[in-house]
């Protein structure tokens, strides 16, 4: 049986590389705590404003962004 070295990890914790994940109770609709909006919110949104403007191709990380915005705005004002 190979020996256990003193400087190995005894737990399996979130990579160092990656972030947690997001608990369920975190991203839970009515949480106030958690102001992050999820990858689907900002989608849809963003999805609305590219057709608001006629689908025009070009603006996509403008409409990402200020769908972003606007979740958030929404959640810290609630």
């Amino acid at each position: 049986m190979p020996k256990k070295s003193a400087d190995a990890p005894t737990s399996l914790g979130p990579s160092p590389s990656r972030p947690p994940r997001a608990r369920a109770a975190d991203t839970a609709p009515g949480n106030t705590g958690n102001i992050e909006p999820s990858h689907n919110e900002i989608a849809e949104i963003a999805y609305l404003r590219y057709l608001s403007r006629g689908a025009a191709h070009g603006q996509d990380v403008d409409d990402w962004m200020e769908a972003e915005r606007e979740l958030r705005a929404r959640r810290i004002s609630r």
